[in-house]
């Protein structure tokens, strides 16, 4: 009797135990998350490789300065009338590239999230053709992502555990660099090799994002010099730097893993992990501009990259300090990263007129996608509806500027819809550089088409894909198509450009042509390397972290 006495103590006790765990678990899973960091050693100093002392004679081919913004949402920079709490956040630097260049009125992002887009980006291609198809995250991030929805949440999100028996070998392995087995492909070729074939030297800056297998990295990849990180994400500070204000949202699991999983660190061309200098934007801005100094005199293609403003939220000191007018925390830390992330893209526009190179420096800015709704501030992507991760115009409708004085009118204004698959004939086109001849380049060279030198539409059509979530643009007609919700939506964006009136009933003979297109797409491209290990609802008219009501529209996105 004594026997079983003692066995149900221990059984009670263990039972405790495990309730006690299961409503922790967040700190729990902190707790390994933490035990599994890789080591990060102290900052070192970067010395970047030295040009020639004097310019070579003759013309030079232009300087190529592409600034990619992360999560940056088209109501977060003041160039249209906006900007973060209805512009208390001037963005001076980012909006004078728009107003000495030409400024895309509608300007797509490649995806509604991170990866896919750079991958459109870095190879000029539909990243469905070559089965990158979702944005490469950690099985655990996946897992708490699927499983764990919002306070009073109605609909729930999946996590697909029989799937990943399908992820390539050692991509479920429960460590930090797992998750860069899922890689853009070595044979793909980059917009930085092209640019190398032109005698160009090539950097880059901050997240990559494509992988990190044998001949993905961007060291593998064309780029001559890069400092930065594989992953997706960064700590911008320590969470307990004095000079940081932080921000969480307790609704968000994707939150919850950032803080508990991301190291403060960045490689050099492979290197051992190593500490930035001070705030992240701060420290990636003040080596791009000693490389500005080391190239000077030969052609140079920067791909500068920040995190910001991604989360995690996470503002320094001086710049929160900036913002009193702001009473709404999260706000005002979301608004301190905007003015950092200007005042570093200033420190290049800088740094290029004080080299004299400005005049012949083509200089991109752009975001991968829209904001994100789980940051829970409802008007980043202002006046269109929809977010990260989502088709509508608010997921993928995207700031996109082109200053190059010397061939581009300041000024300019562009209608028609372009994309970021743009960007690398682009690029190719202003260095005269040859295109890749053995494969589909979606993409086309914007110039001719911005100095009047080409007529009409640089495109017809336009697609995206993620899983079973479909969109097309046809001339200025939008299909979106959830096949999970068995579910389409149809709008005529010249009428009706934030996507209110909804159209597909009206027009079936339309419809049916535009899912026909879908099809004919979908026959083009590639499997996924990977299965989505996720499928979770996004809702279209409020952010996260407030409560959902039925009705209310939504998609389900797969990743």
């Amino acid at each position: 009797m004594k026997l079983w006495r003692i066995l149900g103590v221990v059984l009670a006790v263990l039972l405790l135990a495990l309730g006690v765990a299961w409503l922790n678990r967040a700190t729990v899973l902190s707790m390994i998350a933490k035990s599994r960091m890789p080591h990060v050693e102290p900052n070192r100093p970067v010395t970047w490789a030295e040009g020639p002392p004097t310019p070579a004679p003759g013309d030079r081919p232009p300087n190529v300065v592409f600034i990619l913004a992360d999560d940056l949402g088209y109501n977060d920079i003041t160039f249209n009338g906006g900007g973060v709490a209805n512009g208390a956040v001037p963005t001076p630097n980012i909006d004078s590239i728009g107003r000495d260049g030409v400024a895309f009125a509608n300007g797509y992002a490649g995806n509604a999230t991170c990866a896919p887009s750079r991958a459109a980006i870095m190879t000029g291609r539909y990243p469905t053709r070559f089965g990158f198809e979702f944005t490469p995250a950690p099985v655990a991030f996946e897992r708490m992502v699927g499983t764990e929805s919002e306070p009073g949440a109605i609909v729930k999100p999946k996590f697909f555990k029989d799937r990943l028996a399908d992820m390539p070998e050692g991509s479920t392995a429960a460590s930090s660099g797992a998750v860069n087995v899922l890689s853009v492909p070595g044979s793909e070729v980059t917009i930085a090799e092209v640019l190398k074939t032109r005698g160009y030297h090539t950097l880059h800056f901050g997240k990559w994002h494509l992988g990190g297998k044998q001949g993905s990295r961007p060291e593998q990849q064309g780029f001559d010099e890069s400092l930065g990180f594989i992953s997706g994400a960064s700590m911008f500070l320590p969470e307990k730097d004095k000079d940081v204000v932080n921000a969480k949202q307790p609704w968000d699991p994707i939150d919850r893993f950032l803080w508990s999983n991301l190291p403060y660190q960045v490689q050099y061309n492979g290197s051992a992990m190593f500490a930035p200098r001070g705030y992240m934007t701060d420290y990636l801005a003040d080596e791009a501009v000693k490389a500005i100094h080391a190239n000077r005199n030969r052609p140079f293609f920067i791909y500068f990259a920040p995190n910001a403003i991604h989360t995690p939220l996470q503002a320094k000191k001086e710049d929160y300090d900036a913002l009193p007018q702001i009473k709404d925390h999260r706000l005002r830390v979301y608004g301190a990263m905007a003015r950092n992330l200007d005042a570093n893209v200033g420190k290049i526009l800088k740094a290029l007129k004080d080299e004299g190179l400005d005049r012949n420096t083509l200089v991109i800015f752009t975001s991968d996608n829209g904001g994100a709704g789980y940051i829970g501030l409802p008007d980043v992507n202002k006046p269109y509806r929809g977010w990260k991760s989502t088709f509508f115009e608010g997921g993928i409708h995207s700031p996109f500027f082109m200053r190059w004085p010397a061939a581009i009118q300041p000024g300019s204004r562009y209608a028609y819809p372009v994309g970021h698959v743009d960007i690398f004939a682009t690029a190719a086109g202003a260095a005269s550089a040859a295109m890749p001849t053995d494969r589909k380049i979606d993409g086309v060279d914007l110039l001719p088409f911005v100095q009047g030198k080409s007529p009409g539409r640089p495109h017809q059509t336009l697609f995206w894909r993620s899983g079973q979530y479909k969109v097309v643009l046809d001339g200025d007609w939008k299909l979106q198509s959830s096949e999970a919700q068995e579910k389409v939506w149809l709008y005529n964006l010249a009428a009706d450009p934030t996507e209110r009136v909804e159209l597909s009933r009206a027009e079936p003979a339309r419809t049916e042509a535009m899912l026909a297109m879908l099809k004919a797409q979908d026959a083009e491209s590639a499997r996924s390397m990977w299965p989505s290990l996720l499928q979770g609802p996004i809702f279209i008219d409020h952010p996260s972290g407030v409560p959902q009501k039925k009705g209310e529209e939504y998609i389900l996105w797969d990743n």
